[in-house]
């Protein structure tokens, strides 16, 4: 087994011709452009899929070779997961060569290989260079052709960095020093999830609403804050791709997504000093005004420098646990305490801000001034009310979220009937049972 640490980006038809170029910077070895083929499959009612398994083989030259990949993590572009490689003479599946304990228990395996078809294939070229960056070694493969299942298909246009040796670090750090030319944007759906939507018909992508962070039980305040940015860029991903294939209203999930990681921020920051974000936020900055200005074009923006230097900051934030130099104990001992407890007392806060702000009837200008408060602290609730059931924290989110929606769209009728059903519902984290 292996476990692979990669970052994939999608990128322009306009950057690939300067790739060469850029790769050259480095020692390198490159290799002659191979043409590949992957061959997926699945069964009849996904199970595979349905395990986050997804098995291929692929086919180069006179050789073949048998991939299971099974669960793992994304963070931002970031993938990670468990892989079983199995050499084969031909283009025929033996599941019995993989090793036994990575099956579900009870898992028939004859049964399984009978039941298992082809379901779709990519075929690319891909070239690769092999870097030296730092204290570390990073594969580059880029590759070109497309997916394709049945009448249907999509373009491949893709680079992948694999570190091959070294530090995470360094393949974080020659990511973003690529991504200053522009013309590259993080992938977060792979070959395999694109294909197998492609096999399902290529339905048109739904917007998806913010959920409430779900956290372990009994986690760290330090886990809760890891992932309150991981639904943020989750949250950022998923829609990019929305709104690159078209989708308009996508670009208010992106511009959600930024100010959930802002709110996060502000949320933590007792926590972790401001100089352990300091990059983070000055990309934040750059980009915010970009996303907010209504002739960007998703087309420009999600290929430029500053949106790609923004994410893969968050991204090495995350992955390198940058904000652990800058941490002291008495500041670790309250990251290493219970999210639940340190939720209820930052819901309270919230709450306190917002009946302040909402105490008596305003006007509209008023109620416009106090709309940034509003919705900073809706994140906040979606962030912090996990570790209660979605019915005692549905109620009293939405309202305030209904009173968000009024003001956004300026229905100044109903305002004061909102804003008082908001302010007249019980907070449900007094009165929840501890977790």
């Amino acid at each position: 087994m292996s476990v692979e640490i990669e970052l994939k980006f999608i990128v322009s038809p306009e950057a690939i011709a300067t790739l060469p170029e850029r790769f050259a910077a480095w020692p390198n070895q490159h290799s002659a452009p191979q043409k590949l083929t992957n061959i997926y499959f699945e069964t009849a009612d996904n199970f595979l899929r349905q395990q986050d398994m997804g098995l291929r083989i692929r086919g180069y030259d006179d050789s073949y070779e048998m991939t299971l990949k099974t669960a793992g993590s994304v963070v931002g572009g970031l993938h990670q997961r468990p892989e079983y490689n199995v050499a084969i003479s031909e283009p025929e599946l033996v599941l019995k060569e993989f090793p036994a304990d990575i099956w579900p228990q009870d898992c028939n395996l004859a049964q399984l290989q009978n039941a298992l078809l082809p379901l779709f294939r990519t075929d690319f070229v891909r070239e690769k260079w092999v870097v030296t960056y730092g204290k570390s070694e990073v594969e580059i493969g880029l590759d070109q052709g497309e997916i394709s299942a049945g009448d249907l298909s999509e373009e491949i246009c893709e680079l992948e960095l694999e570190l091959k040796c070294g530090e995470t670090g360094d393949l974080l750090a020659l990511a973003t020093v690529l991504a200053e030319q522009g013309g590259l944007r993080q992938g977060s759906l792979s070959k395999a999830a694109r294909g197998y939507h492609l096999a399902q018909g290529n339905a048109e992508r739904e917007l998806r609403p913010l959920a409430v962070l779900k956290t372990v039980p009994k986690s760290t305040v330090e886990q809760g804050m890891v992932a309150a940015f991981e639904l943020a860029l989750s949250h950022w991903q998923y829609h990019e791709e929305l709104w690159l294939r078209g989708d308009k209203q996508a670009r208010r999930a992106v511009i959600e997504a930024v100010a959930l990681i802002r709110q996060a921020l502000v949320i933590f920051g007792g926590l972790v000093p401001r100089k352990a974000s300091a990059d983070l936020r000055a990309r934040l900055t750059t980009l915010e005004p970009l996303l907010i200005d209504k002739t960007t074009q998703p087309q420009v923006l999600c290929y430029s420098t500053e949106y790609l230097q923004c994410k893969l900051a968050l991204t090495s934030w995350l992955i390198t646990g940058a904000w652990r130099p800058f941490i002291d104990a008495k500041s670790q001992a309250k990251l290493d305490g219970s999210f639940k407890r340190f939720s209820d007392i930052m819901l309270s806060r919230s709450a306190a801000e917002l009946k302040e702000a909402f105490a008596r009837s305003l006007n509209d200008d008023e109620y416009q001034e106090q709309l940034p408060r509003l919705t900073r602290q809706v994140l906040s609730f979606i962030l912090l009310s996990g570790a209660y059931p979605d019915n005692e924290a549905r109620p009293y989110i939405e309202n305030w979220r209904e009173l968000q929606s009024a003001v956004a769209e300026r229905r100044q009728g109903g305002y004061d009937a909102v804003r008082k059903q908001a302010l007249s519902h019980v907070p449900f984290w007094l009165n929840g049972a501890i977790r």
